[in-house]
């Protein structure tokens, strides 16, 4: 029988402290995804002077089901460096296109096939 991981990340609990736990459970079992907030980008700069605390945002969290017909019904959790929730968006308040990339932080399992879905 195969040995089944639950944890999609090796290291979002060192990473990201302070995530709460329904968060960190969501993102290991690959619910929801998280990305890292491009603070450069002018569009960030942007958003940032008035929409709450988003200059204080290191990532991004969001379900990665969501389709650009229920845009506008989706729902952003931005957190610090730490896991801190900062700030929360919704698709009508804004696009995350050319505003994050990748987390190079965040290590996934090698075996991605071996972690629950």
């Amino acid at each position: 029988m195969k040995n089944m991981k639950t944890e999609k990340y090796e290291n979002l609990e060192s990473e990201l402290t302070n995530l709460p736990e329904v968060l960190k459970t969501s993102l290991q079992n690959d619910v929801l995804q998280i990305k890292r907030v491009l603070k450069e980008c002018e569009k960030f700069q942007n958003l940032s002077q008035n929409l709450c605390d988003l200059k204080d945002a290191e990532y991004v969290i969001y379900s990665k089901y969501m389709t650009k017909e229920t845009h506008e019904s989706e729902y952003f959790i931005f957190v610090d460096k730490t896991g801190n929730t900062v700030c929360r968006a919704s698709g009508k308040e804004l696009s995350l296109y050319n505003m994050i990339e990748d987390c190079a932080n965040l290590v996934e399992k090698e075996n991605k096939e071996d972690y629950i879905n």
